[in-house]
């Protein structure tokens, strides 16, 4: 064996076996956020109003949503009447659902604070929760609303071919959908 073959195998050892603590631990890391259940990237999306996959069950099921229906607004061969309504449910979903994301970081927030300051209480553990349960549910919820009402605004073929160019496979059912 040459010395540069047993090198490469060595480094390809150690690199295979340099982190398994790491590796095996999937919140290592995480003590160093500000907001534990919140990564930076989660926190960004939340000040933004963006969705962050919580309509999914609208958007893989035929109801696509605003900003990306605006996105593909040339091939979906929207006219300018359907620009403009997506233009408006956009900035009325941002009007909703910033004010909700700020909440539930502050929300958030103050149950990190709550166990890292040792105050929780079984109590106050119900009051977070809940809290935080209801914001998430009120953020779904705005989230989900805005995909229902673009729908609205699309013909049936422009939401079919919606479905093809986001890749979704499979027939879209276009109940109660105008023509």
């Amino acid at each position: 064996m040459t010395p540069l073959l047993v090198l490469v195998l060595i480094a390809f050892a150690l690199a295979a076996d340099s982190s398994p603590a790491q590796s095996q631990q999937p919140y290592a890391g995480f003590e160093a956020r500000s907001i534990k259940a919140l990564s930076q990237q989660q926190i960004a999306d939340l000040r933004a109003g963006r969705g962050m996959g919580l309509a999914l069950a609208a958007e893989v099921n035929g109801y696509p949503g605003p900003m990306h229906v605006l996105q593909f607004a040339d091939s979906l061969d929207l006219s300018d009447q359907q620009r403009a309504k997506m233009e408006e449910l956009i900035t009325a979903m941002k009007a909703e659902a910033i004010p909700l994301g700020e909440q539930l970081i502050v929300q958030e927030a103050d149950l990190d604070k709550q166990f890292a300051n040792r105050t929780i209480t079984p109590a106050s553990l119900a009051v977070s929760t809940g809290a935080i349960g209801a914001t998430h549910a009120a953020l779904r919820r705005a989230h989900l609303k805005y995909h229902l009402f673009t729908v609205e605004v699309l013909t049936p073929a422009q939401v079919q071919r919606y479905a093809e160019l986001r890749g979704y496979s499979g027939a879209i059912h276009l109940h109660g959908h105008r023509e």
